[in-house]
């Protein structure tokens, strides 16, 4: 099994593009689904989660090829609608695939996603909201079996939770229904944005996306189109905090400075320089990172979630002491042991974390728990004294691409084995 080697206290500096996001290509994959036709996606990035969709497209029927960046998918002959338990199991974002197989074939049978085990992260919400769209949908034995008598119709759906998840499967299910839906207290994230434009650029009606209403009217048919995907804005971050904490100074390429607004303010916090240009981002620092009082993870436009394992790694060498308090998911402080390995010092209790901050943290073996808690690890090895070693890296794969590549060309002393 692969391994990643970090000799820590190398100042990372240079430029790096940033690679299209992952929570973009996938729902956008799965969207193609619904297209007469080839559909081009550019920026599509090169992650082990990616792989999974193209394989469950193919499983599907449909035809699919990659080129560096450029994946091509021609669902013209769709013939299936299930996803083997395999599938399901590599990937906890497989279930987005369900809007999609059941708005082109009016009927799916899947069984519950795998992936990070970050704590119960329940399809209640997709099911309700799928069967106010006139789908039937029974659960037998860990699959869920769905069907439409006729056609899916238009109705007012309204979340209890902004679920990304949920927002992605009813905009899938409704593209080709019968009347309109609309979302009310809808996920507001970029990338919900981006796969209505993915869609929209296909022949779909759908407005406001973006915004805590969206309004989906169904068409009949939808056609192949070519669409690029967005930044990652979360495989950014992770960046920036490695070269925060290494006193870096370094431009991040292909980004959009607009999606990471509560990111970049927290970054200021801890005493960096942050200069905007275009879709350019530079970041300087020239000093240990300030703590940052209090952290809480929320939905867009609030901190990510999905950013939080990486900052704890940063303060965990910030002057004074943080306040971490993780809203969405039950178990992501899992990495924190791992950490606490390489000698930072985090106390938690519930969904609470304190920080601590030390002045250096020691290399030392660990492991990945999760995409985003091999992040933590990365970030914490680039700054640590020595060598740290980081095992199960195939979590890493599923969220960054070439990450070792990547930072060795900013400087790091960094490799795969």
């Amino acid at each position: 099994m692969a391994k990643i080697y970090i000799n820590g206290g190398n100042r990372l500096s240079g430029e790096l593009k940033i690679h299209g996001a992952k929570n973009s290509a996938l729902p956008i994959l799965a969207a193609t689904l619904l297209c007469q036709g080839e559909s081009v996606i550019h920026n599509c990035p090169r992650l082990s989660d990616v792989a999974v969709s193209i394989r469950i497209l193919e499983n599907l029927g449909c035809v699919c090829s990659r080129n560096g960046n450029t994946v091509s998918v021609d669902a013209t002959n769709v013939s299936g609608n299930d996803i083997p338990d395999n599938l399901m199991r590599e990937m906890r974002s497989s279930i987005v695939f369900l809007g999609a197989i059941i708005g082109r074939t009016k009927s799916a049978v899947v069984s519950s996603p795998g992936g990070c085990e970050l704590g119960p992260r329940p399809i209640d919400l997709h099911i309700s909201s799928l069967r106010l769209l006139g789908i039937k949908i029974s659960e037998d034995h860990g699959y869920l079996n769905c069907e439409v008598d006729s056609e899916i119709t238009g109705n007012e759906i309204n979340l209890s939770f902004p679920s990304v998840g949920a927002t992605e499967n009813i905009i899938l299910a409704a593209a080709l229904s019968k009347g309109t839906t609309v979302i009310h207290n809808a996920a507001r994230e970029p990338e919900i944005s981006d796969l209505a434009d993915f869609l929209n650029s296909a022949g779909a009606k759908i407005y406001g996306a973006g915004s805590d209403t969206v309004v989906i009217e169904g068409v009949q048919k939808l056609n192949g189109t070519e669409h690029t995907v967005i930044p990652d804005r979360i495989a950014a971050a992770t960046y920036i905090c490695g070269a925060v904490a290494t006193n870096g100074d370094i431009v991040l390429k292909n980004i959009m400075p607009s999606h990471q607004v509560a990111l970049l303010n927290l970054f200021r916090q801890c005493g960096c320089e942050i200069t905007p240009k275009n879709n350019t981002l530079r970041i300087k620092s020239i000093s240990r990172p300030m703590r940052i009082p209090t952290i809480r993870t929320m939905v867009y436009p609030g901190f990510p979630t999905d950013a939080g394992p990486p900052v704890m790694a940063l303060l965990s060498i910030a002057k004074g002491t943080t306040v971490f308090v993780e809203s969405i998911f039950q178990n992501r402080f899992k990495y924190i042991d791992e950490l606490k390995r390489l000698g930072a010092n985090i106390k938690t209790q519930g969904n609470v974390a304190v920080i601590e901050g030390v002045p250096k943290l020691s290399g030392a073996g660990t492991e990945c728990t999760d995409l985003r808690g091999g992040a933590a690890l990365v970030v914490a090895g680039l700054v640590a004294e020595g060598t740290t070693e980081i095992d199960k890296i195939f979590h890493i794969d599923r969220g960054y691409e070439d990450i070792e590549l990547n930072l060795k060309n900013l400087g790091a002393d960094i490799k795969r084995e």
